[in-house]
């Protein structure tokens, strides 16, 4: 008579005890929620910088005058998270997708970089109360040669469809997420240093032309950070047996 009790209080609970997920399933989930709950989190910590950074100048109580539309510092902000949001979604394909250590820890590396300069950029939007994206075109910013190769961006989209020097064309981005192994890993690295080497460019060009300190420090945080990756790319393609693309 027990054992019958026990029997049927053990079938009640197993049935409404809720399946638990498989471990693999437990692990695909758990992981998506890690990287989706890190990068939100990194993009709140860049706005907020952004946001905290430009109120103070030199360390006093001064507040800088607030860039309007059509300035470098607005323009730069705008332009360089579009420019930035490429690279991210690069970086995110390439870190689901290759199988390389050592190309997932590069692709991990920029994706987090990159997203915290974009929240602090927005950050800075905000603050100024101005777009998020310029409605007109991209880089009319710039009204002179720049980077040290002397680039003069046109108002409208360059020749091949990207909208800003060494972003990747649809067709780029389709080519990478058609390819696997090796090909995925040399493809990854040509797109993202043609791509650093652009947002140099564009760094440089703002760096010289503000004189907001908090853009300016920015701007030599990404001029640093780029230029040793750009560094590291290079040296990752050469032990690939692969060149780089053209700059840009």
């Amino acid at each position: 008579m027990g054992s019958s009790e026990n029997d049927a209080d053990q079938a009640e609970a197993s049935a409404v005890e809720p399946e638990e997920p498989a471990p693999a399933e437990r692990t695909g989930w758990s992981r998506w929620v890690v990287i989706g709950g890190t990068l939100i989190a990194v993009l709140l910590v860049g706005a907020a910088i952004g946001v905290f950074a430009t109120r103070l100048t030199d360390g006093s109580d001064a507040v800088p005058a607030t860039p309007g539309a059509g300035s470098v510092e607005v323009g730069f902000a705008q332009d360089m998270s579009v420019h930035h949001l490429q690279a991210v979604t690069m970086a995110g394909w390439a870190r689901d997708h290759s199988t390389d250590p050592e190309i997932r820890q590069l692709a991990f590396d920029i994706e987090r970089t990159q997203t915290e300069q974009v929240g602090r950029m927005k950050g800075w939007l905000m603050l100024w109360d101005q777009p998020e994206q310029a409605t007109g075109a991209y880089m009319t910013w710039m009204t002179e040669p720049m980077g040290h190769a002397g680039m003069q961006m046109p108002t409208s989209s360059p020749a091949g469809g990207a909208p800003m020097p060494g972003m990747a064309t649809d067709a780029d981005l389709a080519k990478l997420r058609s390819l696997s192994g090796r090909a995925l890993d040399v493809e990854f690295l040509q797109l993202m240093l043609r791509h650093h080497q652009g947002g140099v460019a564009m760094a440089e060009y703002a760096q010289d032309h503000t004189s907001n300190d908090a853009v300016k420090a920015l701007c030599r945080s990404m001029l640093v950070s780029q230029g040793a990756e750009m560094d590291q790319m290079k040296l990752m393609l050469k032990g690939r047996d692969a060149q780089p693309l053209p700059a840009p």
